[in-house]
This record gives C-alpha cells, sequence and structure tokens, in this order.
C-alpha cells in the first residue's frame, strides 16, 4: 500500500506540473505569467520523471538565455543541457562568471549552481571551484548562501550535491550530511534554518544531497512530503502555508523521485 500510494503521489505531483505548461512554451503560476526561471525549473522536473520536454518550451528557455543573473542562467544551462545541449552562447555567459579565486558568479551559491550546470553540460569543473565551496562549509558542517552568514538546509543540499558532482568524497560530505540531520524536525520534513518549521523545499534538498552521496536518505522525510500533497497535485510549501506552487512542486519532484543533480 505505501509503495502505491507512493507511486501515485508522484504521478499526481507530475501531472500537476504538465498542466502548469503555457501556450507561448513556458510555464507559470496559476495567474500568472511564463518566466525562464520557473519553465527551467519545471523542465527539470519533467526529465527526472522521464516526461517529455516540448520542442516548444526548449524554444522559449533558449529565447530568454540572455541577460539573466548568475543563479538563473545556470538553471537555465541545466534545462538546455538535459533537452538536447546547452547553447554557446549559455555556455560562453556561464563561462564568463568563472573567477580566478574558484568563485563562479558573486557568492557561493552562484558556485554551487555552477558546478551542477558544468557537470550537467559535460563541461569540467576547475580544482579552484571546488576549493572555494570546501572553504565555505562551516564548523557546524553547513554551507550558507553566502560568506559570512549561517548555514542553512537549501544551500547545504546543493553544495552536497555539486561537491559530489565534482568528485569530492569522505568527510567534507559527511559533515554536511551529519548537519542536515539535525535539522530534521519531529514531523519528518527540514527545517531551512535552526528552530524554523518544516517545508517541503528544505525537504527535498536534503532528501537530494544524501542521494547525491548514496546514503539512504530518511523515510519520515518522503512521508512528510507525501502528506502536503493537495487535491491537485501539487504540493504545499508547508502545513501552514500553500504559496507558489508550480515551483515547490517542480523543486519536489526530482527528490519524489530519489533524483539528484546533475541529472543523469
Amino acid at each position: 500500500m505505501g509503495v502505491k500510494f507512493a507511486v501515485l503521489a508522484v504521478a499526481s505531483v507530475l501531472s500537476f506540473v504538465q498542466g502548469r505548461a503555457q501556450p507561448d512554451g513556458g510555464y507559470s503560476e496559476a495567474g500568472g505569467r511564463s518566466t525562464v526561471a520557473l519553465t527551467a525549473t519545471a523542465v527539470l522536473a519533467l526529465h527526472a520523471a522521464g516526461a517529455e520536454v516540448s520542442d516548444k518550451t526548449r524554444a522559449y528557455v533558449l529565447a530568454h538565455e540572455d541577460g539573466l543573473p548568475p543563479t538563473e542562467l545556470e538553471l537555465v544551462v541545466l534545462a538546455e543541457s538535459v533537452t538536447g545541449g546547452a547553447s554557446d552562447g549559455a555556455l560562453a555567459a556561464l563561462s564568463s562568471l568563472q573567477h580566478d579565486t574558484g568563485a563562479i558568479g558573486e557568492a557561493l551559491n552562484s558556485t554551487y549552481w555552477g558546478v551542477l550546470a558544468l557537470r550537467q553540460a559535460g563541461q569540467p569543473v576547475t580544482r579552484a571551484a571546488v576549493s572555494f565551496v570546501l572553504r565555505g562549509q562551516q564548523r557546524s558542517g553547513g554551507f550558507p548562501w553566502i560568506r559570512g552568514v549561517p548555514a542553512d538546509t537549501d544551500d547545504t543540499g546543493a553544495a552536497v550535491q555539486s561537491l559530489v558532482a565534482a568528485g569530492v568524497r569522505g568527510k567534507p560530505i559527511a559533515r554536511a550530511l551529519a548537519y542536515l540531520r539535525v535539522r530534521q524536525n519531529a514531523d519528518g520534513g527540514f527545517e531551512l534554518k535552526p528552530g524554523g518549521p518544516s517545508n517541503a523545499q528544505s525537504t527535498a534538498w536534503a532528501i537530494q544531497a544524501f542521494v547525491a552521496a548514496g546514503v539512504k536518505p530518511p523515510a519520515t522525510a518522503f512521508r512528510y512530503l507525501r502528506k502536503l500533497r493537495g487535491a491537485d497535485g501539487s504540493i504545499r510549501y508547508s502545513a501552514r502555508y500553500a504559496t507558489t506552487p508550480l515551483w515547490v512542486s517542480a523543486q519536489v519532484l526530482p527528490a519524489l523521485l530519489r533524483r539528484s543533480f546533475p541529472l543523469r
């Protein structure tokens, strides 16, 4: 019964995400306009589920790849890479973000996403970039989005996936997973920051970190996510709030499928 329910939950979330496709090829929240970030996030969710991504959607992403902030550009490179390959322009823009320090963009989180984008596109990652990420790990084992602020679950999950994608194993990964285990609440979900309530996206990032590291995620995390599924198939942000359902659902779907980035 548990396995059957899990399969039905994944199918309903997938159906919800597919239902947010717009005539222009993009994806949007109900009543909103298509955005490249939402569309790229939906593309990754669809690909993780083995669902078809239309040529029109790929065309939408390609048409909106210019002038983006680093993390959105990196998200676009991920999405383009799983739908036929990243464009020369997007790869050139990503390459221009790489600094001698190893940073990709100006922050730690843009470097996590940059590493994932490069690996999804089949591009090499410099030793300097890996070192830059490793230097961001805090005593707690967690990673922040930028230096000088406390670590959080989402960025730790992204950092673990980027490090594993770059070939890192051992103590840094174990320390990060230990940090994440402390962030799990009694309801099975994961909090963004210490003392906070559980939410779907932080839970998804934590699951993906465990999956990337080859460690079995807590079963209670999946049960928490399935409890957040609404009648329309969307995933609530938390037990208290239902907000940005497409964004939340698309981010959660790969985790429900036990898929980590980069997608293979």
